[in-house]
């Protein structure tokens, strides 16, 4: 009876602005059986050049990169092409809503932080290469926590002055956009802000965004 043969190696290519970041990423990813490092980009425009002449199964990127393309339009090029293109598997330091949001809808496998121990890391790579989604613990948890968190309700003027902070504009400018008194503008954006947890305007902006709550 034949041996039945290994299964071969998961391509890997690494994308992280930092050489030694990258280097550190490729000596660690040596010791782990299956998994095999076909290259390496500092760029997202690097990335995607590489991806199509390496054929790697999966991507490995950073979110913030040096150069014109960030690792969200990156990853968002990447995946376009379906099933025929590489799986991305997001590794960062950070982890802000925001974040997490924009890496998946752009399509993203997974989702891990740079404090992951090696062997969470290895699963999961091994992981994405098979289509499963992999996350962080601590992501995870805040998509949890976030799904389970109805989003604030807003009334038509409170959105109707959150649009137009969002464009910038002052009290004033807010007022005579809406045929409203800056004194009737202000207790609304007192109202906004308790709402949304914050207390400044671009916070308000901010999660706004996070939450949807602007087009």
């Amino acid at each position: 009876m034949s041996t039945p043969s290994p299964a071969p190696p998961v391509r890997l290519l690494l994308c992280d602005d930092h050489a030694v970041v990258r280097a550190g990423l490729r000596a660690l990813l040596s010791s782990a059986e299956g998994i095999e490092v076909v290259g390496e980009a500092a760029t997202g425009e690097e990335a995607l050049a590489m991806a199509g002449s390496l054929h790697p199964d999966v991507v490995l990127m950073d979110l913030q990169l040096d150069g014109g393309m960030d690792g969200v339009t990156a990853t968002r090029r990447l995946t376009s092409g379906g099933e025929s293109g590489p799986r991305v598997l997001v590794l960062t330091m950070f982890d802000t809503d925001a974040d997490v949001t924009r890496a998946i809808e752009a399509g993203a496998t997974g989702y891990l932080l740079k404090a992951e121990r090696p062997d969470e890391l290895f699963t999961a790579i091994r992981d994405a290469a098979s289509g499963r989604t992999a996350l962080s613990a601590p992501v995870a948890d805040r998509l949890l926590t976030r799904m389970r968190t109805p989003s604030p309700t807003l009334s038509p003027r409170e959105r109707d002055i959150l649009r137009q902070l969002a464009h910038g504009l002052g009290n004033r400018e807010i007022a005579r956009a809406l045929f409203i008194s800056e004194a009737t503008v202000k207790t609304h954006l007192g109202r906004i802000y308790g709402k949304l947890g914050v207390v400044t305007r671009a916070g308000a902006v901010a999660v706004a965004k996070e939450r949807r709550l602007l087009p």
